[in-house]
């Protein structure tokens, strides 16, 4: 039905979830959106879903929720923004912003967004196409934070000061993955968490 970077929940009942990703034919053909719901709602205990449209065929996941928007915690969003007018997912990002600021949790509160832009420049020796240059791809562990940076000193610096406010009692830490950003993906995308 979908896979881990494709959900994003709060652990309160609350989910978010891109359409063009779970929605689609080459994932759930014949499938329709209640029918997508009711399987998370069932098997994780899900209250209510905010849907982001996301963009189908422009990356490897078909937009991937892992890469717009994550909880922080329940209530607190960390949202991408892809500033660069001429990139596909500039549109696409400003609009689940719109939708997000809007939405509520399963408890009916209104949710927190913190928005995290993406990165203005990114070194030239993986780049390419499908280079995946967001700070929203980060990933939770026990006691730290690991997260990307892509040689954008002030955009960097920026991502790591907000996950340090969105996570404060975690070390955040940030490597270069610009071999795994080069195919598509991000540090999410290459982990799976587990329960302590």
């Amino acid at each position: 039905m979908l896979e881990g970077g494709g959900i994003e929940v709060d652990g309160e009942g609350t989910a978010i979830i891109t359409e063009s990703c779970v929605l689609n034919a080459n994932r759930n053909p014949g499938v329709s959106k209640a029918q997508c719901e009711a399987e998370p709602h069932r098997l994780l205990g899900l209250e209510k879903i905010i849907w982001l449209p996301g963009i189908a065929g422009k990356d490897i996941t078909d937009g991937h929720t892992d890469f717009y928007a994550r909880f922080a915690s329940p209530g607190v969003v960390a949202a991408g923004l892809d500033t660069d007018p001429n990139s596909y997912d500039h549109a696409v990002t400003k609009r689940h912003l719109e939708i997000l600021k809007t939405a509520t949790d399963a408890k009916g509160q209104k949710l927190r967004i913190v928005v995290m832009e993406g990165p203005s420049t990114i070194r030239g020796a993986y780049e390419n196409k499908e280079f995946a240059a967001g700070y929203i791809n980060f990933y939770v562990c026990n006691g730290a934070v690991i997260a990307p940076e892509f040689g954008d000193r002030k955009s960097d610096r920026n991502s790591r000061d907000i996950l340090k406010d969105l996570f404060p009692n975690r070390e955040i830490i940030q490597l270069d993955i610009d071999g795994i950003a080069a195919g598509g993906g991000g540090i999410h995308c290459t982990t799976q968490q587990q329960p302590v």
